[in-house]
């Protein structure tokens, strides 16, 4: 094991897509130079945003295979709705954890209480993709609280252990595979040490910046560090960064719109079901977003 300097393989500036209304997101995962990062298949950082007055998110029903999803949130509140009659308000520092398995539909709105004085939203989504052997297990949905996270308080740095095992400490998020994904906030010029405890590491800036190997990372970015090498972080001015990653998965992934799978056949049978309105509904939901794709051909495929 080396220590730094040397640390980052590669660093990612992720595009942003604009959904409407001037919300944009900014897609770190999959990327062309990184489909995945441990087992996670897909990493999107959603605003900072805040909406007009009256308006909010609107992400109708639609469906997920082969996947769990991670849901955490910065700033705002989004209401999840989902296919096992799950009903429930996700706010910051809070953590969903959905398994798709062998599928469920959901929709993630803003309240019709938070609108009229335009919502404010910021925060991370994330896809973990399954091993082979659970890729159809049962859908699942749990919601942890920000008490339920172990968080570790040191000199000028506070870490929250969102999902997995990471500085000596575990979340109690039910996982498949090994993960973790890590808050951290650091106050100016303070350092966190990342040890090389699982193949592929990441850091995602949220808000500030940080000094790797002597470069200054803004926010934004998601750098990718070198397996097997301890890192070094310091904070250039006060910083919030998401630590994440974890061991490979068995094997690569294909994504087709919101569909994980190892391979093309399930993809293609998953959009064929929902074509034909053989998913679950969600309960209270009477729109959903149609298949926008072609059959047999992936999407992205790592």
């Amino acid at each position: 094991m080396q220590d730094t300097p040397g640390a980052i393989a590669r660093v990612i500036d992720p595009p942003q897509r604009d959904l409407g209304e001037g919300f944009t997101v900014r897609r770190a995962l999959p990327h062309a130079q990184q489909r995945m990062l441990g087992p996670f298949v897909f990493l999107d950082q959603m605003g900072p945003h805040r909406f007009a007055p009256g308006a909010g998110l609107d992400v109708r029903p639609h469906p997920h295979i082969g996947l769990a999803t991670l849901t955490y949130l910065f700033e705002g509140e989004i209401l999840h709705r989902d296919s096992l009659g799950t009903v429930l308000a996700i706010r910051p520092g809070e953590l969903n954890w959905m398994t798709a398995g062998s599928g469920i539909v959901h929709s993630e709105r803003t309240a019709p209480q938070h609108r009229a004085d335009g919502a404010s939203l910021f925060g991370l989504q994330c896809w973990v993709g399954l091993p082979r052997a659970e890729q159809e297990c049962d859908p699942a949905f749990a919601h942890f609280s920000a008490a339920q996270l172990p968080t570790i308080v040191r000199a000028g740095a506070r870490m929250t252990i969102v999902a997995g095992r990471f500085f000596g400490q575990t979340s109690p998020v039910p996982l498949r595979s090994r993960l973790f994904f890590v808050d951290v906030a650091l106050e100016a010029g303070a350092t966190v040490t990342v040890p090389p405890d699982y193949d592929e590491r990441g850091v995602q800036i949220v808000s500030g910046s940080i000094v790797i190997d002597g470069v200054n990372h803004a926010a934004g970015m998601l750098v990718v560090l070198v397996e097997g090498v301890t890192a070094t972080l310091q904070a250039g001015e006060a910083a919030r960064f998401v630590l994440l990653g974890g061991d490979r998965l068995d094997g690569p992934r294909a994504i087709s719109w919101n569909f994980v799978a190892s391979d093309q056949e399930r993809l293609d049978r998953a959009a064929l079901d929902w074509q034909a309105g053989r998913f679950p509904a969600v309960p209270g939901e009477t729109e959903s977003i149609p298949f926008p794709g072609t059959l047999g051909k992936p999407v992205f495929y790592p």
